[in-house]
C-alpha cells in the first residue's frame, strides 16, 4: 500500500492535542480520513494539484494508444480505460491515525513522476516505463486541508467540553 504522511504542523498540534483529552481517537481519524478521501475523489474530478493548479496533461502518443486500443479519447490526467487509480483511494483508520493511499502498483509513480527507463526494461529490451511520467500530486495536503483537519479535530475536542 502506498501512503503520503502528513506534513503539517499545525494539524499534528491539533491531534496531539485531542489525543491528549481522547483515549480512542478512532472518530476523529474517521471524519479526517473521509474527508481526505473525498478531497482525493474532487481532486480526480477537477484534474488538479493541492495549489489547484492542473495536472501534466497526457501526451499525445499516450491518447493515440488508447484511441488504437478501442478506448475511444481519456484525455483527463490519471484517467485510464479501468479508471482504478481514480477508484482505488482507500483508508485506513485505527485510534492511532488514518493513512489514504492506493495498493495499485503504479500510485507512487503517478504520484512522484518516473524518468522513461527509470524501472529497467522488459524482456524486449524496452525502458519502463516507454517515456517520462509527470508528477501528478494527488495525495499531498493543500492548506485548505490541513486547517480543515484541524478544524475537524477541534469539533471533536469541543464535543468532549460540551459533554
Amino acid at each position: 500500500m502506498f501512503d503520503y504522511e502528513l506534513n503539517g504542523e499545525a494539524a499534528r498540534k491539533a491531534l496531539r492535542e485531542a489525543a491528549a483529552r481522547l483515549d480512542d481517537m478512532t472518530p476523529v481519524y474517521t471524519d479526517i480520513g473521509e474527508y481526505l478521501l473525498e478531497q482525493r475523489r474532487a481532486r480526480f474530478r477537477s484534474g488538479t494539484d493541492p495549489e489547484g493548479k492542473p495536472w501534466a496533461p497526457k501526451r499525445q502518443s499516450t491518447l493515440d494508444r488508447y484511441k488504437r486500443l478501442g478506448y475511444g479519447t481519456l484525455n483527463r490526467p490519471l484517467i485510464g480505460p479501468s479508471k482504478a487509480l481514480s477508484r482505488q483511494i482507500h483508508r485506513i483508520v485505527s485510534k492511532d491515525g488514518v493513512v489514504i493511499g492506493s495498493s495499485l502498483a503504479y500510485a507512487r509513480t503517478m504520484q512522484e513522476g518516473a524518468a522513461k527507463g527509470a524501472f529497467g526494461s522488459d524482456s524486449r529490451g524496452n525502458p519502463l516505463p516507454w517515456g517520462n511520467i509527470p508528477a501528478r500530486r494527488w495525495l499531498d495536503l493543500s492548506d485548505q486541508e490541513e486547517l480543515e483537519i484541524v478544524a475537524i479535530a477541534e469539533e471533536h475536542l469541543e464535543g468532549l467540553l460540551e459533554q
